[in-house]
């Protein structure tokens, strides 16, 4: 073998190297590469894929005034488009059901149904929880201003109200979630009470 092809097969081998070691950093850069920001519409896309479904809460609602707390918890259940159950079991049983504009309340063996028509402040509140589990953008964009934080594993939806009725009374919403799941809700009111739910998917005693 000449010392020519000795020198062209040595550089056809380096040639090769390189060209495995920058297939392998490109890999590493992409399995290092953080995963796609979601935007808002992509969220409710992603959201959406989910019809119905049960959870367990806590729920911690600070009110000014007091030391500590106050603590409760129960079930949550939504069937898509409009149908959001809550049942609080601990302190004391009660629940809520909306279908719709009907809200339903049942407490102490009594049970009131009300209109949401008549009160613009609740509906918003119940469209920030039912606009997000079905994913449904237009239903939050008439109530708030949405901003989006994070990706599929771990992402944040941040609600500001526009309408004035619900402004004079809420500050803010945080949403969080993983995936389809929304694992809590953050909830700021005007004179400083707040309440913090965290959300486990799956039905009560899974």
């Amino acid at each position: 073998m000449t010392s020519g092809s000795k020198i062209r097969r040595v550089r056809e081998a380096l040639g090769g190297v390189r060209l495995r070691a920058a297939l392998l950093l490109a890999l590493a850069g992409l399995l290092a590469a953080p995963a796609w920001a979601l935007d808002l519409n992509e969220l409710m896309a992603l959201l959406a894929q989910r019809r119905s479904g049960e959870a367990r809460f806590t729920e911690q609602r600070y009110v000014r005034g007091l030391d500590g707390p106050l603590d409760s918890a129960g079930v949550l259940s939504f069937v898509a488009p409009d149908k959001l159950v809550r049942r609080t079991l601990t302190p004391r049983p009660e629940s809520m059901e909306v279908q719709g504009n009907v809200l339903i309340l049942s407490r102490g063996g009594r049970t009131r149904t009300l209109s949401l028509d008549a009160m613009p402040e609740l509906q918003g509140m119940m469209e920030a929880m039912r606009g997000t589990l079905s994913g449904n953008a237009p239903a939050l964009l008439r109530y708030f201003k949405a901003d989006v934080k994070g990706d599929a594993k771990a992402w944040t939806l941040d609600l500001v109200p526009t309408l004035p009725a619900l402004a004079a009374q809420v500050r803010s919403l945080r949403l969080s979630g993983i995936g389809s799941d929304v694992r809590g809700i953050e909830m700021e009111f005007i004179g400083g009470d707040r309440s913090v739910m965290n959300i486990v998917p799956g039905p009560a005693g899974s």
